[in-house]
């Protein structure tokens, strides 16, 4: 018999399994990115559960601040992690309107909301560049990874302002991805249609914001300011506790 013998292979470079995995990432990323369409494609809803550095929901609570009885807009809730955490804190005298152009998001919330027992979610099939509400019927408005997939998020900012009841808050989060709006773009944005920043927490690429209208003359909450240490200029530069300076003029406390 014939022993059948094979040679020992080459052990595969270093630098050759570097490029191999470097090449393989760059791949998965370019799909994730090139894949990331707006809106958020319900069949990838899976991915929306997923809690973000950075928003979690101490954070999210720290920044909304929802109280019973208020009456509060979430734009794009997704699949409603945000919302099923917002409304409970609403009580029952309290209401959460949820706003999506996707028929199938708003489904997959009232779902869920049922199926916790939650009946002060009301939903809304709209475009949220025209908001279907009249002014000032908000306490609050919020936006959580969702203001960088709609078309003109100057025309939602104004729309935001317009619908807050005087001394009303509005909360923006971002999350790094291709629809994301870096902080200060945000804060450009949210100056022109008449936002005054009060508070921000974490830094650009993952950042929870909190405005009020410019004009309003509501005090400030207790507790509500910018947020030492966990912010930055609009440029990116850290700032330091002095409130933030607003060229059009002086803002009244937000």
């Amino acid at each position: 018999m014939h022993r059948i013998t094979t040679a020992p292979l080459a052990p595969i470079p270093a630098r050759t399994r570097w490029a191999v995995a470097a090449g393989a990432g760059a791949a998965l990323a370019a799909a994730w990115w090139l894949g990331d369409t707006a809106p958020y494609p319900y069949a990838q809803r899976g991915l929306l559960d997923v809690p973000l550095p950075f928003l979690t929901a101490d954070r999210m609570d720290a920044v909304l601040r929802p109280r019973p009885r208020e009456r509060i807009l979430e734009i794009g809730p997704g699949t409603g992690l945000q919302s099923l955490h917002v409304a409970p804190q609403l009580g029952p005298q309290g209401r959460l309107d949820v706003l999506d152009i996707q028929q199938e998001m708003l489904d997959h919330v009232m779902g869920r909301a049922q199926r916790d027992g939650l009946a002060t979610i009301t939903p809304t099939r709209s475009d949220a560049r025209e908001l279907p509400y009249a002014d000032a019927t908000f306490d609050a408005v919020y936006a959580v990874t969702a203001l960088g997939e709609i078309p003109e998020p100057d025309r939602v900012l104004r729309e935001a302002a317009r619908v807050l009841a005087p001394g009303g808050r509005l909360v923006i989060g971002e999350f790094f991805d291709r629809h994301w709006i870096p902080f200060g773009r945000l804060h450009r944005l949210a100056d022109a249609a008449g936002l005054h920043l009060t508070e921000r927490r974490g830094p650009s690429p993952a950042y929870l914001a909190r405005f009020r209208p410019c004009g309003t003359h509501a005090p400030v909450r207790q507790g509500e300011h910018l947020a030492h240490g966990d912010r930055e200029s609009d440029d990116g530069k850290a700032t330091t506790g002095k409130r933030e300076h607003h060229p059009q003029g002086p803002r009244s406390p937000g």
